[in-house]
């Protein structure tokens, strides 16, 4: 590798610990919160949801049946937004700004009162986040929102109402990723570049699922933990947890 491209690793590599540190140094109590009121469902009888379009579906995808993540942790699929799985991948970003397409996704969803949802967006302008936050909430289920509030400073609402995704959150966790998520310039290179996105959110739900399973152990429940399927025991010990929680889980067959 040339020395240049030494330095960007570098370069990068110190802007991601500067997001998770201020991340860390921010926003601890609110994913505290978020924790909170997942331990709350949990208790109280209730499902777990996440949802994120584009590549926000990586962190939501991130905590479902995961080794060492939380059971009843569900995603909320829309065709041709969990990931980039539509050609051509400019679809997605279109489908993501159709205004009531969220309502429904929720009328046909799992969804009820006294689930949480976790909506990700790192813009948190478009309507589909919007909505599906708004529109879960208009039913009863608690939302929280992982987002960069420096969109809602900076950039213009895409959504008619004027409001972003942190307008319509119980608990809001700000990622603190720059508007353009991303962090690198380099003359000759024409546009920045090297994203940090993924890689802050993805970490701020494993918190949140840490806090919630600390919450949890504290109030005396046994959070509902999957374990590693490549270890010895794991996959009777997730079957077993399959079976408990079966009516509460709508990824297994």
């Amino acid at each position: 590798m040339s020395g240049l491209g030494d330095d960007l690793v570098g370069r990068y590599f110190d802007a991601a610990e500067r997001l998770l540190r201020r991340v860390r140094e921010e926003e601890t109590a609110a994913i505290g919160a978020a924790g909170g009121l997942i331990a709350d469902t949990v208790a109280g009888g209730g499902r777990l949801f996440a949802f994120g379009a584009g590549h926000s579906s990586l962190a939501a995808q991130d905590v479902v049946y995961r080794a060492g993540g939380l059971a009843l942790m569900n995603l909320l699929s829309v065709p041709g937004l969990t990931g980039v799985d539509v050609r051509p991948a400019t679809l997605g970003s279109a489908l993501e700004r159709v205004e009531g397409l969220a309502t429904t996704v929720l009328d046909v969803s799992p969804l009820r009162a006294g689930d949480l949802l976790v909506v990700i967006s790192l813009s948190g302008r478009n309507a589909l986040p919007v909505e599906m936050a708004s529109g879960a909430r208009g039913r009863g289920v608690r939302v929280v929102g992982v987002t960069s509030v420096a969109y809602a400073r900076e950039t213009a609402p895409g959504h008619v109402s004027g409001t972003f995704l942190k307008d319509h959150c119980d608990v809001v966790v700000d990622s603190k990723v720059a508007v353009g998520d991303a962090e690198l310039t380099l003359d000759g290179a024409g546009a920045p570049f090297a994203s940090a996105s993924t890689v802050v959110t993805s970490a701020i739900m494993q918190a949140v699922m840490a806090a919630a399973a600390g919450e949890l152990t504290a109030r005396g429940v046994e959070p509902p933990l999957l374990r590693s399927g490549n270890v010895d025991g794991g996959r009777d010990w997730n079957d077993a947890v399959f079976e408990r929680y079966r009516e509460r889980i709508f990824h297994q067959h």
